[in-house]
């Protein structure tokens, strides 16, 4: 099961219509899982931020999404996972989601 450990960074816009902050999570998954827990985070909608680390908190991939930004556009980064989960064993999963 998944571990998941959340850090609040707040972030301003400064704008008339309305203040967006943003806070981090990171999961330490297993590679298995690895894909699975990322097409979750997702599907969640407000995941702004997707940072995939190794074990010694390497940066091995990472991808910012946008609204509106579904399907056929993210198939490419889903086969990019599922073959990084293939060849690691335990990584840690940084998000970052927009409140």
């Amino acid at each position: 099961m998944p571990t998941k450990k959340t850090t609040a960074k707040k972030t301003s816009t400064k704008s008339a219509k309305a203040k967006k902050t943003t806070r981090q999570e990171t999961f330490k998954v297993s590679g298995e899982t690895l894909l699975k827990k990322v097409k979750e985070l997702i599907a969640q909608g407000n995941v702004r931020h997707i940072t995939i680390k190794s074990k010694d908190e390497k940066t091995i991939m990472e991808f910012p999404l946008t609204i509106g930004v579904v399907g056929v556009v993210l198939l490419p980064v889903f086969a990019a996972i599922g073959a990084l989960a293939a060849l690691i064993g335990e990584c840690t999963i940084a998000v970052e989601v927009e409140e």
